[in-house]
Formats: C-alpha cells, structure tokens, sequence
C-alpha cells in the first residue's frame, strides 16, 4: 500500500518534471522566435525608414532642380529684358533730334530733343526717364523734365557717363548694375548709356552721350512675383535676383532691397540648388545672357522652406 503511494508520487513528479522541461523548452523557442522576429522587424523598419528618408530626398532633389529651372527662367526674362534695353539706347542715341541738340547751340534745339524723349517714354512706359548730356557731363535735355529738374545738372562723375565716353563705336553700350538715384528722386533703376556722336555715324566724333533710365522696382518685382508657383508653395518660397556681389536686387517679399547681400553658395556652378542648415532648399542659376548681352553676373534664387 504504501510502496503504490511512493510510486505514485514518483511518478507525477517525474511527469512534472517532463511539463516543466516542455514548458522551458517551449518558452526558450518562444523566445527565440521573438527574438528573431525583432529583428527581422527592425531590419524592416530600418529599411522602410530607409526607404522613407531616400523618397522625401529625391522628392526634395526634384524640387530643388525644379526651383533651380524657375530660377533660370527668371534670371532669363531680365536678360531679355536688359538686351531690349541695350538696343533702345544704341537706337535712340542715333536720333536726330539728340545727336542735333549737342550740334547746334539755339535752345530750340534742345527743347525739341526734349519733346522728342518724351514721345519715346509716352510709348516706352518702362523708363523712369531719359536724358542727354554734353560732352562736358551738363545735361542738356530730358524727358520727363516736368517731373525730374535735372537740365543744368552736371553728371561727369557718375561711372554711366565716364563709361559711355569711352565707347569705341556706336555698336558699344553700358549697362550699370541697379541703384537708387538722387537724380531721380531715388528711384530704384537699371542705367544704361552709350555715346552720341557726329551725324549719329557709328564711327563718329563723340558729343556726349545719352542714358535711359529703367524703371527697375515694378518691372523686376512683376518677374520675381510672377513665378509658377502653387499656393502653398508661395507660403514658404521667396524669389529673388541678386547681383554679381550677391546684393539682393528684387525680392518676391519686397524685403532687403539694394541693402541686403544674401550668402548664395554655388561651389563654381552655374545653376543648381543645395540645402542650407535650417532644412531651407536654396536653388539657383546664374545669368545666361541673351544675344550680344553676355550678362552682369547676376543670379536668379528661389529659397523654399520645407513643408
């Protein structure tokens, strides 16, 4: 009787011991499957969050080069726009009525060339104003003289005038880089000027020379603003064209005009985008020039903030 009970107790005990071994066995593979699916999970989330990080930065690659070909565009249309204007002065220093006001010494003369100017900013609304000086820097005549009283004035020591002096030839022009000018009540322009010469010959003596005015601030800010850019997009987006000195010249904000130098990187390329430390994707192009315009060196840039 009692040895039945000493084998029954033997028994259930090695049949415990056999459940517990079961039971080890089955929570050490239990913990190795867990194991091995951690890591089969975190190799797959490391190569989702791979696969996330490598999407957004093709689909900020994409639209770095995407603002980097609007940023041509814009720099494109103010050279097209500054080729017109280096056209406008050749012709119209070729004028009679400019050419004859540094001939002839009656006052009839230079009241005519006067009137004459004025016609031509009647039809070209993109200049501020347009002026004739002898070859001693004394303005002689001008457009828009009821607005601006700049007969009498001597220009002589303005880099335009000096420049315009030594051109070789009526074929020749100079285009300045924008500036506010007292002359003009401060105006924001872009100067362009070229030689007047006898009979208005290409090879003829120098008289003086002639400067037009280019309304600079509404013309550029209708480029800068005019960019195909979404709503959203314009939240986070300023367009802007700088100068050769990286001063900022037009700003789609309105912000920094001719005061503000913005530090553009291009590591010697011509176009391209880069991002800068605050996540801000920086694209850019410098000026391709237009025809005989080979450009000033200026540059087209779109700063877009990430989303």
């Amino acid at each position: 009787m009692h040895s039945s009970k000493r084998l029954g107790r033997v028994t259930r005990a090695k049949g415990f011991a056999v459940f517990a071994n079961q039971v080890k066995h089955v929570s050490r593979r239990i913990s190795e499957i867990t194991t091995d699916l951690n890591k089969d999970l975190a190799g797959s989330l490391t190569t989702l969050t791979q696969l996330g990080d490598s999407m957004i930065e093709r689909l900020r690659s994409h639209d770095g080069q995407r603002c980097a070909d609007l940023a041509l565009s814009v720099i494109d249309v103010i050279d097209r726009n500054v080729y017109e204007r280096s056209c406008d002065v050749r012709w119209w220093a070729t004028d009679s009525a400019v050419v004859e006001c540094l001939t002839r010494s009656e006052p009839s003369s230079a009241k005519h060339a006067s009137e004459r100017l004025s016609v031509i900013l009647d039809s070209y609304t993109v200049y501020r104003d347009i002026s004739v000086a002898d070859g001693r820097g004394f303005v002689v005549a001008n457009g828009r003289h009821g607005l601006y009283a700049v007969r009498g004035q001597n220009v002589a020591g303005t880099e335009w005038f000096k420049a315009a002096m030594k051109t070789r030839s009526g074929a020749e022009y100079v285009a300045s880089d924008v500036e506010s000018l007292a002359l003009l009540q401060h105006a924001q322009v872009a100067t362009y000027s070229t030689a007047i010469r006898e009979n208005g010959h290409s090879d003829g003596r120098v008289l003086g020379a002639l400067v037009i005015f280019f309304d600079w601030a509404p013309q550029a800010g209708a480029v800068v603003n005019g960019v195909r850019l979404s709503e959203d997009e314009w939240v986070r987006t300023r367009c802007m064209i700088v100068d050769s000195a990286f001063r900022v010249i037009a700003a789609s904000d309105g912000q920094g005009l001719l005061t503000e130098r913005f530090r553009l990187h291009t590591y010697g390329r011509p176009a391209g985008f880069y991002r800068a430390t605050d996540g801000t994707v920086v694209s850019f192009a410098a000026t391709p020039g237009y025809e005989a315009y080979r450009g000033l060196g200026w540059f087209g840039v779109i700063c877009q903030k990430p989303v």
